[in-house]
């Protein structure tokens, strides 16, 4: 089990009398991943919703607010308990037996064309046993096909755009890697989130981007970037790309800095609690999906 604590610190300057924003900044409540306390603030005295998705359980937050400056921090300390499993005894679920909620990350999407990468998935990877060790493969693929370098690309990139250039940050890689094994009938989807244990050479703290494939009725964690440590992933926003994931979708005149993120991992004697480290084992944060 781990324990984490992180904050987010975000900064607005609205430029039109009001403006509608939706957040997803919040930590997501799984099978594994336990909030134990929460602090939001908004700097205008408006009302606020958080939703959840009862699918992903994704957290929401929706404001209107008034024009002028705003400021939204949010604080959180949570467990993650991991479900571990052996690699090699997890299969792929037949398509005929895969639950509905995993079947709509087996098509195309706006920034994952899987269609266009049939020949590709089955010429590198059509011949591997099925299974984790197959994703596995398509994993070790991306990271030697791409090189990690910021500003190499931005929000219109998509998986073939990253095949081409062969360059791109971690949304970069989620994208390519998702697209393939969606080409290879595995469903998979895209999840960010903030993970401690990025190398610090890459930057300050940011949002992170990484891919869940859905294998043996369970999603499992892969890390295609290969930049942080998946065992300190805390799971925010999950969809089909990063259309869906966006951490604040504003409909309105804005200007804004870079988001400001801190976190930290938690030890304590006495306390299940250790720091995150890289594993051999195949790793999961949510519960058994049954066939329905």
């Amino acid at each position: 089990m781990v324990r984490i604590q992180f904050a987010i610190d975000l900064h607005y300057e609205l430029l039109c009398p009001g403006a509608d924003f939706v957040f997803n900044i919040h930590a997501a409540q799984t099978a594994s991943q336990l909030v134990v306390s929460e602090q939001l603030q908004i700097s205008q005295p408006v009302l606020s919703t958080i939703q959840t998705s009862p699918v992903t359980y994704a957290r929401y937050l929706r404001l209107s607010v008034d024009q002028g400056p705003l400021h939204v921090t949010y604080a959180a300390t949570l467990d993650i308990d991991h479900y571990v499993a052996d690699p090699d005894s997890i299969g792929e679920t037949p398509i005929g037996k895969l639950p509905l909620s995993a079947l709509t990350y087996i098509y195309p999407s706006r920034y994952c064309q899987s269609d266009r990468l049939g020949l590709l998935a089955m010429k590198e990877f059509g011949h591997l046993p099925k299974g984790y060790r197959r994703v596995e493969a398509v994993q070790t693929w991306v990271r030697q096909q791409v090189a990690f370098r910021s500003n190499t690309s931005n929000s219109n990139t998509s998986a073939i755009d990253t095949l081409t250039d062969r360059v791109g940050v971690c949304r970069d890689f989620a994208h390519l890697m998702i697209a393939i094994c969606r080409a290879l009938s595995i469903p998979a989807r895209f999840t960010t989130g903030i993970d401690y244990g990025a190398d610090p050479a890459l930057g300050p703290t940011d949002f992170h981007a990484y891919v869940e494939v859905f294998l043996d009725n369970r999603w499992y964690l892969f890390d295609p970037s290969g930049t942080a440590i998946p065992m300190g992933f805390v799971r925010m926003g999950t969809g089909r790309d990063a259309a869906d994931v966006s951490y604040a979708t504003i409909f309105g005149s804005v200007t804004s800095p870079p988001p400001v993120i801190t976190v930290s991992a938690i030890t304590e004697a006495g306390r299940p609690w250790e720091l995150p480290r890289h594993r051999k084992e195949a790793l999961s944060t949510d519960a058994t999906v049954n066939n329905a």
